[in-house]
């Protein structure tokens, strides 16, 4: 049937297979001459030859210069497009929404940060949103339609089963009954939404620290108390789109907390959440406590504390990663993931000390044994993530020549 795309083990579809492998290799290796590409795929030269003229007449891979400094002649070398396609990512806080628009290579080639202080947003969100955008398009020097698709990180998440955002009240103007409607109609291409940590471990798992691994819990603390399950090697997401909603945990050592969703929070939070680290300061009697926003605030202590740990220093650093373990031992108990990734300011600021004070209290309180790393991508993680999950999806789109 013209047009189709084919049965499996047809040519067509090894031809696309084949395609796909040697465009996965340029991204990670390239550039690649044709031999090199050959071997790696266990292509033929001929056949090499005939992918790579194909995907060149495609408008995927550009020929780029020679291979230089190796007995014999030079080999034409080859790499993907960058502007083959391109794709977006947002990532959405009460304070401001960034975003940055990246090549099909994975660079980054615009941003844009448009500023929503205020608990009514002076502006409708898909407005918000399309500024956003459009900021980061034209530091590209794209135009809007040049992006194939968005990806939008939220506090929180969007239900499935009602399009409504739950879990996020502290975020202003995203509650509307019809939101996803209003920037479906405000935006041409396609906009997936997702939870912002679990975006944190997609980077992570893509860039970072959980790279090769299937099973793996991403802790994250910054404005609030959060964690990503990565399960078999796909984002647990829940029924809600709640899971790893752990700031909401009753825990021992925490009051507890009733009707969380109108206070936003729960025992975990109040154990460990970031907010909960100024007050630990005082109560030590480390001064100054710095003043500003509660989540850099707490950084800046927990960085201070790992920096001196000794003293009230030191019992900080003790007690937030007792605060810390007693909520990871609820989640390792159930999950027993290989590996704990920590993320997010308010951990990543206590380093290897910090690490090491809560890997010793979890081994005490759970009964798995899991590895506590800290995460490796540290500039803007949740737009990292959503840019790698909207390359992924345009990848799959414009990288199949079986259509």
């Amino acid at each position: 049937m013209a047009g189709s795309a084919g049965t499996p083990g047809t040519p067509s579809v090894l031809r696309a297979m084949n395609d796909r492998a040697a465009l996965d290799l340029l991204l990670a290796h390239g550039p690649l001459s044709r031999t090199r590409i050959g071997k790696l795929t266990g292509l033929s030269k001929p056949t090499a030859s005939q992918l790579l003229a194909r995907l060149e007449a495609a408008g995927l891979v550009l020929a780029t210069g020679t291979s230089e400094g190796r007995p014999g002649p030079s080999a034409q070398l080859y790499v993907v497009n960058p502007g083959a396609a391109y794709a977006a990512g947002l990532d959405v806080t009460p304070e401001r929404i960034l975003a940055a628009v990246a090549d099909v290579t994975g660079r980054t080639v615009g941003e844009y940060e448009l500023l929503t202080p205020g608990r009514r947003p002076a502006q409708s969100v898909a407005r918000q949103v399309t500024d956003a955008l459009d900021g980061a398009v034209k530091a590209a020097g794209l135009a809007r339609d040049d992006v194939r698709r968005v990806v939008i990180g939220t506090p929180g998440a969007f239900d499935p089963n009602t399009g409504r955002l739950r879990y996020a009240s502290h975020l202003p103007g995203w509650h509307s009954p019809g939101i996803l409607d209003e920037l479906a109609a405000a935006l041409p291409m396609p906009v997936e939404y997702e939870n912002d940590v679990n975006l944190v471990a997609i980077a992570e798992q893509r860039l970072g620290a959980a790279r090769g691994h299937e099973d793996f819990v991403l802790l994250w603390n910054e404005g609030g108390l959060g964690a990503a399950l990565v399960l078999g090697g796909r984002l647990h997401r829940g029924w809600t789109g709640g899971a790893g909603e752990v700031g909401f945990l009753p825990v021992p050592g925490a009051p507890l907390v009733r009707q969380v969703t109108k206070a936003n929070s729960g025992g975990y939070q109040e154990l460990a959440g970031s907010q909960a680290i100024p007050k630990l300061a005082r109560e030590l009697g480390i001064r100054p406590v710095p003043h500003g926003p509660y989540a850099e605030v707490a950084a800046a202590l927990v960085q201070q504390a790992a920096a001196r740990n000794e003293g009230p220093h030191r019992q900080l650093l003790e007690t937030y990663a007792t605060g810390l373990a007693t909520g990871l031992a609820s989640l390792v108990s159930v999950l027993d993931p290989e590996l704990v990734v920590l993320s997010g300011s308010s951990l990543t600021a206590g380093g290897e000390p910090l690490r090491a004070l809560v890997q010793a209290e979890l081994e005490e309180l759970a009964p798995s044994r899991p590895r506590l790393v800290i995460g490796d991508v540290h500039e803007h993680p949740v737009l990292r993530g959503a840019l790698e999950s909207a390359l992924a999806a345009t990848r799959d789109e414009v990288f199949d020549t079986s259509r």
